[in-house]
């Protein structure tokens, strides 16, 4: 059972230790070994968030976030455990999994609700307050690796902090989508080898939920309620099985027929859920042993470990979207090559078309040959 001990930064952010055993769990305790003695100065107000009238999105200006660190050495690294010449994030000298508020918050830490503007009005020169909440989930104490690297029993208690922050997240005002991922690679933009990834908690429905919010409630309504639209998808997919990667008990995955970039998978429960925090312990268990399979056969696709994005979507925390919301993972890499990697350029990038290099149905045939040891067999 993963054992919760919620501290305080000396900013004043929240940072919360999971720990599987009760030995970490007991050192986690002690508020002696987890005060943070950097006596820093208090955290800096929330930055803002812009209308564009054009698109009706709101984008996060976020201009502190250029000082943010970037590739520290290891004696260096804000994620690892804290030590005499490092005082780091963490300030415990070991640690499980933590979660902790990110310094360089694109939204919050003010948490409130949005101006609603009016439809006869264009929203132009409307500025007003990020808020929200971001948090870094440092999965490991070691300094490299990513969550596929990790020990079972660790992924697990990173799927377990995702559920509770999750929760805790989704009951705060304001929020209307929590999105947990992690961003893997130089090539993607990742500023820290630490194996961690973080969760946007947004005081909006970002552009691509409600895109896929919409269609699923479409879909939704016009079977009365009787489906969901991705548990169709999933239903069609695992009949079909061109494109099927692998098949459990609880959650399958595969790569889907109109996938958008080189590498793309969907991991999807098959039971409708909206979130992380609504799986059973027994899903939990299948998720973490399939998504380490999982990401064992990306990385056994080439010679060299693969950049990608893992995002976690979870149902809209808005009533109209969240009733046909249904989580999934959709793991995409921009890698179409051992030495390759697709950009968003004119279509893609300006209007939002995008155009694959790849076939799904072959993507799905290689990852189906890899082992999880990371070697292709066929």
């Amino acid at each position: 059972m993963t054992q919760v001990t919620p501290t305080r930064l000396s900013d004043g952010r929240e940072l919360i230790y999971f720990d599987a055993s009760e030995e970490a769990a007991a050192l986690h305790r002690d508020p002696a070994a987890v005060a943070d003695s950097r006596g820093l100065p208090p955290r800096g107000g929330t930055g803002d968030v812009r209308y564009d009238p054009l698109t009706g999105e709101w984008t996060a200006v976020a201009a502190h976030r250029q000082t943010r660190t970037h590739l520290p050495p290891a004696d260096q690294c804000p994620l690892c455990p804290s030590t005499a010449g490092n005082l780091s994030e963490v300030p415990a000298s070991d640690y499980e999994v933590v979660v902790f508020e990110n310094r360089f918050s694109s939204f919050g830490p003010a948490l409130g609700e949005l101006p609603d503007l009016q439809p006869a009005s264009t929203g132009w020169g409307t500025t007003t307050t990020a808020f929200g909440r971001c948090e870094v989930v440092a999965f490991d104490s070691s300094h490299e690796g990513s969550f596929g690297s990790l020990p079972p029993e660790r992924a697990r208690t990173v799927v377990e902090a995702w559920a509770h922050r999750t929760e805790a997240l989704s009951a705060m005002e304001g929020i209307r989508q929590v999105f947990p991922f992690e961003n893997r690679g130089a090539d993607i933009g990742v500023t820290l080898l630490h194996p961690h990834g973080q969760i946007y908690a947004y005081p909006f429905v970002p552009p691509r939920a409600a895109l896929m919010g919409q269609a699923a409630r479409r879909y939704f309504d016009a079977v009365d309620g009787r489906g969901t639209l991705m548990g169709s998808v999933l239903k069609s997919e695992r009949e079909s099985g061109e494109r099927m990667v692998l098949e459990g008990a609880h959650f399958s995955a595969y790569v889907p027929f109109a996938a958008r970039w080189p590498l793309e998978v969907h991991l999807v429960p098959h039971r409708h859920v909206p979130d992380i925090a609504a799986l059973t312990g027994e899903e939990k268990d299948e998720l973490t042993t399939l998504y380490l399979d999982l990401l064992a056969r990306v990385d056994g696709i080439y010679s060299t470990p693969t950049p990608y994005i893992a995002a976690w979507h979870q149902a809209p925390l808005v009533p109209d979207l969240r009733e046909a919301g249904y989580l999934h993972l959709q793991l995409t890499s921009p890698r179409r090559a051992e030495d390759k990697l697709k950009f968003l350029a004119g279509s893609e990038a300006a209007m939002g078309a995008f155009i694959n290099d790849t076939t799904p149905e072959q993507v799905a045939a290689t990852l189906r040959a890899a082992t999880p040891a990371g070697k292709v067999t066929a």
